[in-house]
Protein backbone atom coordinates (compact mmCIF):
# COMPACT_ATOMS: atom_id res chain seq x y z
CA UNK A 1 0.00 0.00 0.00
CA UNK A 2 1.34 3.41 -1.01
CA UNK A 3 0.09 6.72 0.33
CA UNK A 4 0.98 9.99 -1.40
CA UNK A 5 0.94 13.53 -0.08
CA UNK A 6 1.50 16.57 -2.30
CA UNK A 7 2.69 19.95 -1.12
CA UNK A 8 4.08 23.15 -2.60
CA UNK A 9 1.13 24.55 -4.49
CA UNK A 10 0.10 28.18 -4.25
CA UNK A 11 -0.49 31.44 -6.06
CA UNK A 12 2.21 32.80 -8.33
CA UNK A 13 2.42 35.44 -11.04
CA UNK A 14 2.97 34.47 -14.64
CA UNK A 15 6.64 33.82 -15.29
CA UNK A 16 7.20 32.67 -11.74
CA UNK A 17 8.19 29.29 -10.33
CA UNK A 18 6.89 26.71 -7.90
CA UNK A 19 8.18 23.35 -6.74
CA UNK A 20 5.71 20.62 -5.93
CA UNK A 21 6.63 17.70 -3.72
CA UNK A 22 5.06 14.27 -3.53
CA UNK A 23 6.02 12.35 -0.41
CA UNK A 24 5.28 8.65 -0.52
CA UNK A 25 4.85 6.24 2.34
CA UNK A 26 5.13 2.58 1.63
CA UNK A 27 7.34 0.69 -0.77
CA UNK A 28 7.81 2.04 -4.30
CA UNK A 29 9.53 -0.55 -6.44
CA UNK A 30 12.13 0.57 -8.95
CA UNK A 31 9.93 -0.38 -11.89
CA UNK A 32 7.01 1.69 -10.61
CA UNK A 33 6.11 4.95 -12.25
CA UNK A 34 5.29 8.21 -10.51
CA UNK A 35 3.39 10.83 -12.43
CA UNK A 36 2.01 14.31 -12.06
CA UNK A 37 -1.44 14.96 -13.43
CA UNK A 38 -3.40 18.17 -13.40
CA UNK A 39 -7.03 19.04 -13.73
CA UNK A 40 -8.37 22.50 -14.47
CA UNK A 41 -12.04 23.38 -13.89
CA UNK A 42 -14.34 21.78 -16.46
CA UNK A 43 -11.42 19.99 -18.09
CA UNK A 44 -10.30 16.38 -18.07
CA UNK A 45 -7.40 15.25 -15.98
CA UNK A 46 -4.22 15.34 -18.06
CA UNK A 47 -0.77 13.97 -17.49
CA UNK A 48 2.00 16.50 -17.00
CA UNK A 49 5.03 14.27 -16.59
CA UNK A 50 5.97 10.82 -15.47
CA UNK A 51 9.14 9.18 -14.30
CA UNK A 52 10.17 5.61 -13.71
CA UNK A 53 11.17 5.32 -10.08
CA UNK A 54 14.54 3.98 -11.16
CA UNK A 55 14.99 7.30 -12.96
CA UNK A 56 15.69 5.73 -16.30
CA UNK A 57 12.90 7.43 -18.17
CA UNK A 58 11.17 10.80 -17.78
CA UNK A 59 8.47 12.00 -20.17
CA UNK A 60 6.79 15.40 -20.32
CA UNK A 61 3.65 16.67 -21.94
CA UNK A 62 4.38 18.98 -24.84
CA UNK A 63 2.71 21.87 -23.05
CA UNK A 64 5.28 21.81 -20.22
CA UNK A 65 8.38 20.56 -21.99
CA UNK A 66 11.33 22.84 -21.33
CA UNK A 67 9.58 24.54 -18.40
CA UNK A 68 8.93 21.71 -15.93
CA UNK A 69 11.40 19.23 -14.50
CA UNK A 70 10.51 16.04 -12.66
CA UNK A 71 12.99 14.51 -10.28
CA UNK A 72 12.88 12.06 -7.41
CA UNK A 73 14.87 11.34 -4.30
CA UNK A 74 14.70 7.63 -3.67
CA UNK A 75 16.20 7.94 -0.20
CA UNK A 76 13.39 10.31 0.82
CA UNK A 77 10.76 8.46 -1.21
CA UNK A 78 9.78 11.83 -2.66
CA UNK A 79 9.14 13.13 -6.16
CA UNK A 80 9.52 16.76 -7.13
CA UNK A 81 8.05 18.82 -9.94
CA UNK A 82 9.96 22.03 -10.57
CA UNK A 83 7.73 24.37 -12.52
CA UNK A 84 9.32 27.41 -14.16
CA UNK A 85 8.02 30.10 -16.51
CA UNK A 86 4.50 29.41 -15.29
CA UNK A 87 1.58 30.51 -17.42
CA UNK A 88 -2.05 31.20 -16.48
CA UNK A 89 -3.02 28.07 -18.41
CA UNK A 90 -0.99 26.02 -15.93
CA UNK A 91 -3.61 26.83 -13.30
CA UNK A 92 -5.07 23.54 -12.03
CA UNK A 93 -5.14 21.09 -9.18
CA UNK A 94 -2.00 19.01 -9.45
CA UNK A 95 -2.02 15.38 -8.36
CA UNK A 96 0.78 12.89 -8.00
CA UNK A 97 0.06 9.26 -8.67
CA UNK A 98 1.86 5.91 -8.80
CA UNK A 99 1.36 3.04 -11.23
CA UNK A 100 3.03 -0.35 -11.65
CA UNK A 101 4.05 0.46 -15.21
CA UNK A 102 4.49 3.37 -17.62
CA UNK A 103 1.25 4.85 -18.90
CA UNK A 104 -0.41 8.18 -19.60
CA UNK A 105 -3.82 6.72 -18.78
CA UNK A 106 -4.96 7.90 -15.34
CA UNK A 107 -7.03 4.74 -14.81
CA UNK A 108 -3.81 2.73 -14.65
CA UNK A 109 -2.62 4.68 -11.62
CA UNK A 110 -3.84 2.99 -8.47
CA UNK A 111 -2.41 5.37 -5.88
CA UNK A 112 -3.23 9.07 -5.79
CA UNK A 113 -2.52 12.05 -3.59
CA UNK A 114 -5.17 14.51 -2.49
CA UNK A 115 -4.01 17.22 -4.89
CA UNK A 116 -2.54 20.69 -4.48
CA UNK A 117 -3.85 23.86 -6.08
CA UNK A 118 -1.61 25.86 -8.39
CA UNK A 119 -2.90 29.24 -9.48
CA UNK A 120 -0.99 31.43 -11.93
CA UNK A 121 -2.16 35.00 -12.25
CA UNK A 122 -1.64 37.06 -15.40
Amino acid sequence: QVQLRESGGGLVQAGGSLRLSCAASGRIFSNYVMAWFRQAPKKEREIVAHITWSGSNTVYAESVKGRFAFSRDMAKNTGYLQMNSLKPEDTAVYYCAVAPFLSTNPTVYNYWGQGTQVTVSS
